[in-house]
């Protein structure tokens, strides 16, 4: 094989890598959490919401900086699942019900293929770096103001 055509061979091979691992980062918007009407944190979350974009979530990611994150938007109240196939950062999840309320938080980590499931039906998910909801101190039954539209 002459250069050329292995070189030609090489950008394709990692042109497909690239498509396949999309990492590309979503619409993003700004979510607050509350508690009794106070502002605990605000966390600048990557909008899921295509079947395709939920299934990919944080894979192939090789950081998440604290104060971002992913947030899963679903169209009806259900038990979520979640795993972390393909996923290089450790994260904990918010299950969050129809009305912002946190109802779980669970810590995942890297390559687990167990499934990581709300304990009740929920209508969202919000994914950041493991730790940072006790960090900032989130907890359950804290408020994600969710916008009209999402």
């Amino acid at each position: 094989m002459n250069f050329n055509y292995r070189y030609t061979l090489y950008i394709i091979f990692f042109s497909l890598c690239l498509i396949s691992c999309n990492t590309q980062k979503l619409p993003v918007t700004d979510l607050t959490i509350e508690r009794d009407g106070q502002i605990i944190a605000v966390v600048k979350a990557e909008i899921a919401e295509t079947d395709e974009e939920k299934a990919q979530g944080l894979m192939y990611r090789k950081k998440l900086p604290d104060g971002e994150g992913m947030f899963f938007v679903f169209e009806s109240d259900q038990i979520l699942s979640f795993w972390m196939k393909n996923t290089f950062i450790p994260l904990s999840i918010a299950y969050i019900s129809y009305d912002g309320r946190i109802i779980d938080i669970k810590d995942m980590y890297p390559h687990d293929t167990n499934s990581v499931v709300s304990s009740r039906s929920v209508r969202y998910a919000l994914e950041v770096p493991q730790g940072w909801f006790s960090r900032v101190g989130v907890r359950t039954g804290d408020i994600v103001i969710i916008k009209r539209g999402l």
